[in-house]
């Protein structure tokens, strides 16, 4: 096991050793970017350790995978500050970490209720001079089996201190605080790994599967309801199991969610929230994985959805490339190790790089099999046991023959 281990630390990379390749239209010289499509992740090794890009098929060149914005962002958990009543609202300031944001989620204990939010920033804690952000409608509409939300969408805003007012029926101790997500950089761009309109009614449920190849990262479903002015809100459940089924010893992994869409008055208020699309995390698996997703319609009539897709962040392999040159991005060793270049850590996007498309995967026709490198003992363990039998006979007999030469004479 530990010369296997060595073996991939060592391997040295070379264009006859790959089985797959797909060229690189160069457009112009400089920085140059092309989107990773789900097919690579179905032949490269996990991870993608086993890219390599090769000018003119045979000097390697650094490269970087850049993703447009990470998925994770930075939460912060906020007390309210001097809560309290006034005029029959609501009213609290809450002090703000550096840096920008946008989204925020109110810690509201009720349910049932619509309230309107009115928000304005200061750089201090005195609100007598504060910028108006916006009014925002919060909501519970357990009742009307419409969901609930509590974020607010404010423009993107770094006051280092936030005023907020709610209407009734919000009371001061429903109130536990906020959190926020920091703004990221720039929006998050997805890919879509597969698209079905096939939906099968069961029961009070609404079922879709996929199947996805090893390898191939899941991190959103999007669903696409049909145009219309009905409004829902269904708990959605996703479970991820290894395609071999019963025989497989991988347990099934379950997450849960909700979508909703609420358009129109309600309480003599418009609501307008929509969540169609549900985040996934650590969904990547070594093996062929079949997807169930499940929409829980209770008493009902099902969602009519236009498409359901699975879809992964969207990865961009950037390089600089040369005038003239010819660029091969060749995958499909297991043996390598991923690359590290220096490259990678003295990158900055360019908001002017080139951005192409990648060519159609083909067969290396160079492709070799790479060399059996290991000892021999690693090649023949076989042999190895057998011999180690001969050995244990062979001594056997010499031990036996010792001791009728040794034994006393009657």
């Amino acid at each position: 096991m530990f010369a296997a281990i060595l073996l991939l630390v060592l391997a040295q990379p070379s264009p006859h050793y790959f089985r797959y390749e797909r060229q690189i239209p160069v457009a112009a010289q400089g920085q140059t970017c092309t989107a990773i499509d789900a097919s690579i992740f179905a032949h490269a090794a996990p991870g993608l350790a086993d890219l390599r890009v090769y000018r003119d098929a045979a000097q390697e060149t650094p490269y970087v995978l850049h993703i447009a914005a990470p998925v994770a962002t930075r939460q912060a958990n906020i007390q309210p500050l001097n809560l309290g009543s006034h005029n029959g609202s609501v009213v609290f300031d809450a002090e703000m970490p550096q840096g920008t944001y946008s989204t925020i989620n109110l810690g509201l204990a009720p349910k049932n209720f619509i309230a309107t939010v009115a928000v304005s920033g200061s750089q201090t804690q005195d609100a007598a001079h504060a910028t108006r952000l916006g009014t925002y409608n919060v909501f519970d509409l357990a009742e009307q089996r419409l969901g609930r939300s509590t974020v607010l969408h404010l423009p993107v805003s770094d006051f280092r201190y936030l005023h907020f007012s709610i209407s009734a029926p919000i009371r001061p101790e429903d109130v536990s605080g906020l959190s926020i997500e920091s703004e990221p950089v720039q929006p998050a761009e997805y890919l879509s790994i597969a698209e079905t309109s096939q939906i099968a009614q069961q029961a009070h449920r609404s079922v879709i599967e996929f199947s996805v190849p090893a390898n191939i990262p899941v991190e959103r479903i999007e669903f696409v309801p049909a145009a219309g002015p009905a409004n829902f809100s269904r708990g959605v459940s996703i479970e991820v199991a290894d395609e071999q089924g019963s025989n497989s010893t991988q347990q099934p992994v379950t997450y849960r969610d909700e979508i909703r869409r609420i358009h129109g008055m309600h309480g003599g208020r418009l609501i307008d929230d929509e969540q169609l699309a549900i985040k996934i995390s650590e969904a990547t698996s070594p093996r062929p994985s079949k997807w169930t997703v499940t929409i829980d319609n209770g008493d009902d009539r099902p969602i009519a959805l236009t498409a359901v897709r699975l879809q992964m962040q969207k990865r961009d392999l950037c390089f600089d490339a040369a005038p003239g040159a010819k660029y091969t991005l060749f995958y499909g060793d297991p043996a390598l190790s991923a690359p590290r270049y220096d490259y990678a850590s003295f990158f900055q996007l360019d908001k002017n790089a080139s951005l192409v498309k990648l060519a159609a995967e083909q067969a290396n026709p160079q492709y070799e099999s790479r060399p059996d490198e290991r000892p021999f003992t690693e090649k023949h363990p076989l042999l190895l046991w057998v011999a180690l039998v001969l050995v244990v006979m062979v001594l056997g007999g010499v031990a036996l023959r010792s001791a009728k030469q040794v034994a006393p004479k009657p």
